[in-house]
């Protein structure tokens, strides 16, 4: 049966791999892949640094046709090739129907997407601007966090497929909630997410299917068992003991 959400499985390509000890493939995201389900709405992919869950989520995004560097399809800069090869190695399956929107967010290339921008409304007068579809205003004159929260509330139009790699990166929690609210609003207008981070205001998005991304593999995980969760909720009961704990020398 053929699938009605935008991408309903990633599957590694296992056979063509000839080595999984090397980069990206020796990962611990990527060395025991087979196949992933997503979330016909919202999949978070967490874990420690280095875990490989930013490389797997750039390679998901490049294999659907999205710029390396972020942006939506139609961006094809790039200052510097530092993505790995690992989208070639990747089948997606996807549903019957087409996203009618689509970005992915990079937090750590967000600069070069803003630059961008900018780039094309100087080299093409006269015709729409593109900085209109972020709110009008250059994202290089705004907060690292306004201009993400331009970027959900002014650029994503619904029924689309969003792919954010650490959108949290330069959010306070007040804008991480607004940030959540927004997904929802998106995800009620027929949107999808795929998203890695490190929030645990984020990963509470109700329903939501959680990746966590260890040193064994990948596992699916709830909520309250993420270690996001359980770091930050023993932190704020107690948090002179965790200092003390912490800080003992």
């Amino acid at each position: 049966m053929i699938s009605s959400q935008y991408v309903s499985r990633i599957a590694l390509q296992r056979e063509r791999v000839d080595s999984f000890e090397r980069y990206p493939f020796s990962l611990p995201a990527v060395r025991s892949l087979h196949e992933l389900e997503l979330d016909p709405k919202v999949t978070f992919l967490i874990g420690e640094n280095g875990s490989g869950k930013s490389t797997l989520l750039e390679a998901i995004a490049v294999s659907l046709g999205f710029n390396a560097e972020g942006g939506s399809k139609n961006f094809r800069f790039g200052t510097r090739r530092s993505h790995s090869a690992l989208h070639e190695y990747l089948r997606v399956s996807k549903g019957f129907r087409r996203p009618r929107d689509g970005f992915f967010l990079r937090a750590e290339s967000f600069f070069n997407v803003a630059t961008e921008i900018e780039h094309l409304d100087e080299g093409f007068p006269g015709l729409p601007r593109v900085i209109d579809s972020y709110g009008g205003v250059s994202l290089h004159e705004q907060s690292h966090g306004e201009s993400f929260l331009a970027l959900m509330t002014e650029r994503f139009g619904g029924k689309g497929l969003y792919i954010l790699d650490e959108p949290e990166a330069a959010l306070s929690p007040q804008r991480q909630l607004a940030v959540l609210s927004r997904m929802h609003d998106l995800v009620l207008d027929d949107s999808q997410f795929i998203v890695a981070t490190h929030s645990p205001i984020l990963m509470a998005y109700p329903g939501a299917r959680i990746y966590q991304c260890g040193p064994n593999g990948i596992t699916d995980v709830t909520y309250q068992d993420t270690e996001h969760f359980q770091v930050t909720r023993n932190f704020l009961l107690d948090p002179d003991r965790t200092l003390r704990e912490l800080l003992k020398r």
